[in-house]
């Protein structure tokens, strides 16, 4: 009834004295139901005082921890032409094992005595060279012993030269004392004459002293004569000791030109033979890229290039390599606003693909199936799926991941935040605030969260 009129029929009559108002308003069973709801009540009160781990969760999937242990494409590191495969997909290959072989397409290696006739050019470069040094010996040989010559020379003309001065000296004195001896001849003749006139001496003694007179003059013009011999002696010695400076500086300097010749011939050999020593050892390096060769112990996941007589290019991939010897870590994607929650060295709990597991996200001590691992490295740039990337490795303090896990499969990352009670919790969520921003310390060898 919508009891609209004033005339209430609960006042006048008495439901409870009814058949069904004593079934309804007389039975214990509503007093139980009573005393469980309020029970329930109760306990839905005090676990909403209870601790809840707040967490991060992520998607990513199984990879590894190094670069080097990642699946990789082995390319050709020449042009060729595919003659043999050593491989099959699937096949396991230790580090350096041959995958195939190509034979070469460019007609300058199309020579198989390559190598032998660059080597034989090698040699005789060698040898070239080897002749350049001992002509340079022999020049250097060769200008110290004009060098030698030229010193002997230079020391027999200098005393050839001190001979011809002190000789010269000699004549001075000679001619000196000529003329010493024809002023006495003539004193002398010209006192006989005076006393031959006066009649005092004979006219044999004045001709007697004008013959002396006479030799002395003779004597006089020949020791000038002499003297002058002796001078143009030194004036020779003088010009012959120029000119055999002349003719051995030019002698001397033609042997270093010479042997400057050589030396640059020397030099440009050198030159050509380290071109040539280059050449013959890219050849022989090349030679070794005909066998395409694993570059780490793995597994062959596909061929790139199939078939046989197949031309590849420099740089085109032959086939995809999955390491044997692997560290396993989950690669996980987190939003933005999470990032600031996340540091190196924080505890993740990891849900691996194809593993049974029971999760209670808020109580992880609770969860079964899950693995625990640890944040090694945070991206600092933005990946193309709008999200940052995460590393994780291994709990080296928990129980150790499956080792049926292949890279690749997905899993699942829970990172644990701080605790707080549920009701907290439920309230964050209900308006869509963020977990608790924090930031981990280290206090006395012991890892804190320190609230902000």
């Amino acid at each position: 009834m919508l009891n609209i009129s004033t005339n209430r029929v609960n006042k006048k009559v008495d439901i409870t004295t009814t058949r069904s108002g004593k079934k309804v308003f007389f039975r214990e069973h509503h007093k139980t139901f009573s005393r469980l709801l309020g029970i329930f009540l109760l306990i839905m009160l005090a676990v909403m005082f209870l601790p809840w781990t707040q967490n991060v969760r992520g998607e990513g999937y199984v990879t590894t921890l190094t670069p080097g242990q990642r699946p990789q494409t082995v390319h050709a590191i020449i042009p060729g032409r595919v003659e043999k495969w050593y491989v099959r997909e699937g096949q396991h290959v230790k580090k350096g094992d041959t995958i195939a072989f190509l034979s070469e397409i460019k007609d300058s290696y199309f020579d198989p005595t390559l190598l032998q006739r660059t080597e034989a050019r090698l040699n005789a470069k060698k040898q070239s060279v080897a002749s350049y040094g001992g002509k340079i010996k022999a020049l250097d040989i060769q200008i110290d012993n004009l060098r030698n010559e030229l010193d002997l020379k230079t020391q027999q003309l200098r005393n050839k030269l001190i001979q011809a001065n002190l000789k010269v000296v000699s004549d001075s004195i000679d001619l000196e004392a000529a003329k010493t001896n024809l002023t006495i001849a003539e004193r002398q003749y010209n006192r006989a004459n005076i006393l031959n006139q006066e009649g005092l001496k004979a006219l044999q003694e004045v001709e007697d002293k004008k013959m002396k007179l006479q030799e002395a003059q003779a004597k006089k013009i020949s020791l000038e004569n002499k003297l002058l011999s002796s001078k143009n002696e030194v004036l020779n010695t003088e010009i012959e000791q120029g000119r055999i400076l002349a003719e051995y500086g030019e002698k001397i300097s033609k042997a270093e030109s010479d042997k400057f010749s050589a030396m640059s011939m020397q030099f440009e050999g050198e030159g050509e033979v380290n071109k040539l020593a280059n050449q013959y050892t890219n050849y022989e390096v090349r030679r070794s890229f005909n066998y395409v060769t694993a570059p780490q112990s793995g597994f062959i996941n596909k061929a790139l290039t199939s078939g046989l007589g197949e031309t590849v290019k420099e740089g085109d991939p032959l086939v995809s390599i999955m390491p044997s010897d692997i560290e396993i870590a989950v690669e996980t994607f987190i939003s933005p606003i999470d990032l600031p929650l996340i540091h190196k060295g924080e505890k993740v709990r990891i849900q691996f693909d194809g593993w049974p597991v029971i999760i209670f996200s808020g109580w992880p001590n609770l969860s079964f199936g899950t693995f625990g691992g640890t944040v090694v490295a945070i991206e600092n740039y933005i990946s193309t799926n709008g999200k940052y990337r995460i590393l994780i490795a291994p709990d080296p303090e928990d129980h150790p991941w499956p080792e049926e896990i292949r890279a690749g499969s997905g899993a699942q990352t829970i990172a644990l935040l701080e605790d707080v009670p549920i009701w907290f919790e439920l309230w964050r969520q209900l308006n869509g605030f963020p977990p608790n921003y924090y930031q981990p310390q280290q206090q006395d060898g012991d890892k804190a969260m320190k609230k902000k």
